[in-house]
């Protein structure tokens, strides 16, 4: 089933021929599919993890976007502040539908499909198997992804990418090379600076990262912020703890389901507590609502991340590299009020980028 909000290393390479008539196809591999060849650049695609939709946009690739899997889980709003990105999303489409029809990829008739195939095959809502994934192939186009917004899933047995390794990926299927070296250095300078003025590690919040989507929260599925997804990713740059540790909680999976109410987190008694569900809340309406409620509780009243109000927004399950950018500043500036404040990140310089125009 989906997630409630929902639902030795090979290296990936990127090698162009040309052939007698003069075309130039070329072929990118990462795991689990492959090496994948094009004899073209992709001009319309579709990814069921806003996170690569997210890469696709960074990359200037907004209007080639057919669809993604939930829509309500891809987070246009950053956007807003980007002079740069023109995403039609009225028009994208909706995968998931009480499962995942097989026709809607023939309507689509996307070039490219960056979905991992094992996560439609191994997500038993979907309704699909092994055998749509090879006619999809086959007839419509190939699936090259890797389903790395988190680490859990006992299926996955094979490399995981961390953000920025599929996001060149994402740029060599794309030949935008030369932006997405861009994007990454001008992301690497970012959190470096960030980085470089972190409080000690002991002033710095623990926590555990869960999923509650009501405003009146009695259980939560918990998430592992030592799990090395690339969801987490800004909890890791700004040095935030999983207060879960050693627990023998495990994390949300396609297989575990379990939850964890009041009790179970007072035993930890964590300093901040982080739920997802909440993203298109401000901070004021989640105080109002979620932490209003809690304060109310019996139990979770008892809790010290609710008595400091340290209970905030969990930011979404899903994200790529410009998600990455405002989730990075929004918790520095959340978590260490005295040490950042302000746009911590140019935003024309991102614009410049995802342009070309760098």
């Amino acid at each position: 089933s989906e997630d409630p909000e929902s639902a030795s290393s090979e290296e990936a390479d990127s090698e162009g021929s040309e052939d007698e008539s003069g075309q130039t196809g070329y072929s990118v591999s990462m795991e689990p599919v492959g090496t994948v060849e094009f004899d073209a650049v992709p001009e319309t695609w579709e990814s069921y993890f806003p996170g690569y939709a997210d890469m696709g946009v960074a990359l200037g690739q907004a209007e080639g976007l057919t669809a993604v899997g939930v829509k309500s889980r891809y987070h246009t709003r950053y956007y807003d502040e980007l002079d740069s990105v023109e995403l039609d999303f009225e028009s994208v489409t909706e995968i998931y539908n009480d499962g995942v029809d097989k026709e809607l990829y023939y309507e689509l008739d996307n070039d490219v499909h960056l979905t991992d195939p094992q996560w439609l095959v191994n997500n038993a809502a979907f309704g699909l198997d092994a055998s749509d994934v090879e006619e999809l192939t086959e007839t419509v186009a190939p699936f090259i992804g890797n389903t790395n917004f988190r680490r859990t899933d006992p299926w996955h047995e094979y490399r995981y990418y961390d953000m920025y390794e599929a996001f060149e990926i994402v740029a060599q299927i794309c030949r935008k090379e030369e932006r997405y070296a861009a994007f990454e250095s001008f992301h690497d300078e970012f959190i470096a600076e960030v980085q470089a003025e972190l409080p000690a590690a002991e002033q710095r919040p623990s926590g555990p990262l869960c999923f509650a989507a009501g405003d009146e929260p009695e259980a939560f599925y918990p998430y592992r912020l030592s799990d090395r997804g690339t969801n987490k990713k800004h909890f890791r740059d700004l040095g935030v703890a999983d207060s879960l540790s050693n627990t023998g909680i495990e994390g949300l999976s396609t297989d575990e389901r379990g939850q964890i109410d009041y009790e179970a987190i007072l035993e930890v008694d964590p300093e901040a507590i982080f739920v997802r569900g909440h993203e298109h809340k401000s901070r004021e309406e989640f105080v109002d609502t979620v932490l209003a409620f809690m304060k109310d509780d019996d139990v979770a009243s008892d809790l010290t991340a609710v008595q400091n109000d340290a209970v905030y927004r969990g930011g979404p399950i899903y994200q790529g590299p410009i998600h990455n950018l405002f989730l990075t500043e929004r918790f520095a500036t959340l978590l260490y009020p005295d040490v950042y404040g302000g746009e911590l990140f140019d935003r024309d310089e991102v614009d410049a980028i995802i342009e070309g125009a760098f």
